[in-house]
């Protein structure tokens, strides 16, 4: 997974969405910087963790990007690990639904964890 990341943010992707994702992100007062975190927090919880490991060796830990990389760390989950692992253990094949809603989860404990440093912390 780490490799893909790799390949994924070495081929210009990530930055060509970063970069399509910029104004909207500005008007709202978010930083571009956490929307990889954002996007790969779903897929692995190894490679979000490297990705806030980075934020947080570059802002520092007292900065506004790396307070908001730790909240979003303990926010959201890793929801295809979690829907593979448990779903496959017990044999569930279907899993549209819960895929739905977990995806929606960790679109609203991104949501609220920028809410939340940014209120608890300005910006």
């Amino acid at each position: 997974m780490l490799v893909a990341i790799s390949v994924f943010r070495a081929s210009g992707a990530m930055d060509f969405i970063i970069e399509l994702m910029k104004p909207v992100l500005q008007a709202i007062g978010v930083p571009s910087e956490i929307v990889p975190l954002a996007m790969i927090r779903p897929i692995s919880g190894t490679g979000a963790l490297g990705m806030t490991s980075d934020l947080i060796a570059t802002y520092g830990p007292d900065s506004f990007i790396g307070r908001l990389a730790s909240t979003m760390q303990g926010s959201t989950d890793t929801t295809f690990y979690v829907l593979t692992v448990y779903f496959g253990a017990v044999g569930i094949k279907k899993m549209g639904d819960a895929l739905k809603v977990g995806l929606l989860a960790d679109v609203v404990g991104i949501i609220a964890s920028i809410l939340v440093v940014s209120y608890v912390f300005g910006m």
